[in-house]
């Protein structure tokens, strides 16, 4: 893991937030890239040229930002982006040879029944980029213990877990490995591939509606310092992300972090 994204929105939390983004880095030798995107909504008969006045302030926030933490020798940098927020992104992680994003749940939303804000659900539904979702206020500290649960463990796609071993890896976590049938549960759904199988400490097997609620179930046995999931292009958490918005009722970890893998299959 070698280059690391925070994008950087207004929320009263920033700077707690890209606090935790660099000690994470750290642990990686990562570089982290700052970013923060505008588009410029033109409306009929308006003269004035806005755009450069837009990125000269977006520009002048971010070295304003990452002045107002502790960088621990970390490699930070700072980019501005025009465009629409996924399409920028994903063109901006492709060019920055991104392997991690790390949003906060909320950038502006003030509503305390909200886990994941508009912007951050829209990233983690829309992209195919892994995500580390880091709970408000939240310090940084070795990640002794992570709790992957999912309703598949088939895994096509190359380098899918790359994120959650590197994480392992660096840490010396456990690996606990929660297998949650649903009524959407397919035959060979639990074929666990070998790359994970020679990571994992232990497995479990439950029962349970949705992923979430097999989360509920088993996390304090587990008592993990990461929990791990999966976005896929069909199943729950897409369901959820509909709306991009995401409710405390249907999803959340207020105490931990939540690392989300681009789909597996």
């Amino acid at each position: 893991m070698k280059n690391i994204l925070v994008p950087v929105g207004s929320s009263k939390n920033a700077q707690s937030h890209l606090q935790y983004a660099i000690d994470f880095a750290s642990e990686f030798d990562a570089k982290v890239y700052v970013v923060q995107i505008y588009n410029v909504y033109t409306k009929a008969g308006t003269m004035i040229k806005v755009d450069h006045i837009l990125e000269r302030e977006s520009q002048s926030f971010l070295d304003g930002h990452v002045a107002s933490v502790d960088k621990k020798g970390v490699e930070v940098i700072t980019r501005v982006f025009k465009g629409k927020l996924i399409d920028t992104l994903e063109l901006a992680c492709k060019a920055l040879d991104i392997d991690l994003i790390v949003l906060e749940p909320r950038t502006n939303s003030i509503k305390d029944e909200v886990y994941l804000g508009k912007t951050s659900g829209k990233i983690v539904k829309q992209t195919q980029i892994p995500a580390l979702i880091v709970p408000e206020n939240y310090s940084f500290k070795p990640i002794e213990s992570i709790l992957m649960a999912v309703k598949s463990a088939i895994i096509k796609k190359d380098n899918a877990l790359n994120p959650l071993l590197s994480i392992r890896s660096r840490f010396n976590s456990t690996l606990n490995l929660l297998l949650v049938k649903t009524p959407f549960y397919n035959e060979g759904d639990f074929d666990i591939d070998d790359a994970l199988k020679s990571s994992v400490s232990d497995t479990k097997i439950t029962e349970n509606a949705t992923t979430f609620q097999g989360l509920l179930e088993h996390k304090i046995s587990f008592d993990p310092g990461l929990i791990c999931v999966v976005r896929r292009q069909r199943g729950f958490f897409t369901k959820l992300w509909e709306d991009n918005t995401i409710l405390k009722k249907d999803f959340h970890s207020s105490t931990l972090p939540v690392l989300v893998l681009r789909g597996l299959k």
